[in-house]
């Protein structure tokens, strides 16, 4: 089975979770961009640039605003198509000190009402999603509560 097939049938496992989440995890060149590419496109469903869409939103937004309304915009851009799945992508804005996010619980909250696939940027190490290192200050480690993880191999062993 390909990583591609793999991942189309951890989504249609997903429907029926209470968190209807699959978190695609891999460092930066795994193939993450490429395999929601290609499963948005066989799914015919959105695939979204967090950073794009979001980022648009904001910058109208005093500091202190933006902190408060980041869940809000997200679940508005969200909204907006008439999918039931969605593939997010570029979600590395939601990391940012300044914006103050809970990016994994963001996830699970919007995934209450569709099937949400996104990237995570980073590793899968005891059952947690590390974004970062230790000294970085965007560092991130998310313990899992019942999400689909489809971790990724390091690109030099991505083949399909």
């Amino acid at each position: 089975m390909s990583v591609k097939e793999s991942l189309l049938e951890a989504i249609y496992s997903a429907e029926n979770m209470y968190h209807r989440l699959v978190v695609i995890v891999g460092e930066q060149g795994a193939g993450k961009t490429k395999l929601l590419q290609e499963a948005s496109r066989d799914m015919n469903k959105p695939l979204i640039n967090v950073n794009l869409e979001l980022s648009k939103r904001l910058l109208e937004l005093t500091g202190t605003s933006r902190k408060m309304k980041v869940g809000e915009i997200l679940s508005d851009i969200l909204d907006a198509t008439a999918s039931d799945i969605i593939f997010l992508d570029n979600a590395e804005l939601l990391f940012d000190a300044n914006l103050n996010q809970d990016p994994l619980r963001l996830f699970q909250i919007l995934s209450r009402k569709k099937t949400v696939i996104v990237s995570w940027n980073g590793r899968l190490e005891n059952n947690q999603l590390i974004y970062a290192e230790p000294e970085h200050p965007e560092f991130r480690k998310e313990k899992l509560s019942g999400e689909i993880v489809f971790e990724l191999p390091k690109k030099k062993e991505f083949g399909n």
